[in-house]
């Protein structure tokens, strides 16, 4: 295994829920990270963000370790979930609630249900 996909791993396995996204939860520097990471934002749900623009064997890396070509990417529990289009879908159907539900994934439902209303 090599050190990149090694690194990615213990990110992954050390953390309940990770986005690999461009930028960070606080400073998102494209319009999906933004996304993603205001979905969690919202939620409350904690996280740890990886900033692939700042590693370039990471940027690189999780798209071969996932076999998924775009950032974002969020992870729960170890599981790749998807990028940007795939959790907006989860959120608005209810599916990203059930994954968190699952997983004992905390989280404020209140606000998942409002992410939902607003999108209705």
């Amino acid at each position: 295994m090599s050190d990149v996909t090694t690194r990615i791993r213990e990110l992954i396995d050390s953390h309940d829920v990770v986005l690999f996204m461009k930028g960070t939860r606080e400073m998102p520097q494209c319009g999906f990270s933004s996304r993603v990471a205001g979905v969690l934002n919202y939620m409350g749900v904690s996280y740890q963000d990886v900033n692939v623009l700042a590693d370039a064997d990471i940027r690189q890396g999780i798209k071969d370790f996932s076999d998924w070509p775009t950032i974002p990417q969020l992870y729960v529990k170890g599981e790749f979930v998807g990028g940007c289009d795939i959790v907006t879908e989860m959120t608005l159907s209810g599916e990203l609630d059930q994954m968190f539900d699952q997983n004992s994934v905390s989280y404020d439902k209140a606000a998942a249900d409002k992410i939902r209303e607003a999108n209705a």
